[in-house]
């Protein structure tokens, strides 16, 4: 087999499989969708040893996702270059609503061939738990303060509600009154019955 200048490869991350499409160089250059791979190391791994085989300069590019950027690195370690696109930044023709894997890891490799993909930065892996942990963070929060409401209407339903705890007070103080009002409405609820 003779050793080609350049290939694009274009890349659907999921979860478990990969769609992979791959661009020749040059415009009148030849679009083939490869096939579903496994996200696995070994497998991208064989399929980038097989491919470098062919090709010279490989460029790789995929959507930035729930996946992280461990392709990312994976890919720049085994010396080619990659992209991460933001999903947002990738041009769409208007109209164009079916979404399959074969279709998106086509339209990435083209749109990358024909240089029209925006690269986000790529944190490196210190930087990427970091973002991690913050946004676990402000999950929490949300869901505290959520669920903190949906009490706060129980009570309220319930004919207690929970005053607010003055400036000074200690949080035990507090939590203390809160179960003594709780345990009255409760107490309601049961004569009701």
């Amino acid at each position: 087999m003779g050793h080609h200048t350049e290939a694009f490869v274009g890349i659907d991350t999921s979860k478990s499989r990969n769609a992979i499409a791959i661009a020749d160089g040059g415009r009148g250059g030849e679009v083939r969708y490869l096939g579903e791979f496994p996200a696995t190391e070994a497998a991208i791994r064989k399929l980038v040893a097989k491919l470098a085989a062919k090709y010279r300069d490989l460029t790789f590019c995929y959507e930035a996702g729930p996946t992280g950027y461990g392709l990312y690195r994976l890919l720049k370690s085994l010396g080619h270059e990659c992209l991460v696109v933001a999903p947002s930044l990738v041009p769409k023709k208007a109209g164009d609503r079916v979404k399959t894997n074969r279709r998106d890891a086509v339209s990435l490799v083209k749109l990358l061939r024909a240089g029209e993909l925006t690269a986000v930065w790529v944190p490196d892996e210190r930087h990427e738990a970091m973002r991690d942990l913050s946004r676990a963070r402000q999950a929490v929060k949300k869901d505290l303060q959520g669920k903190r409401q949906q009490i706060s209407s129980l009570m309220l339903r319930l004919g207690a509600s929970i005053r607010a705890r003055r400036r000074g007070a200690s949080p035990h103080e507090s939590a203390a009154g809160a179960e003594a009002r709780a345990s009255r409405a409760a107490h309601r609820i049961r004569r009701a019955t």
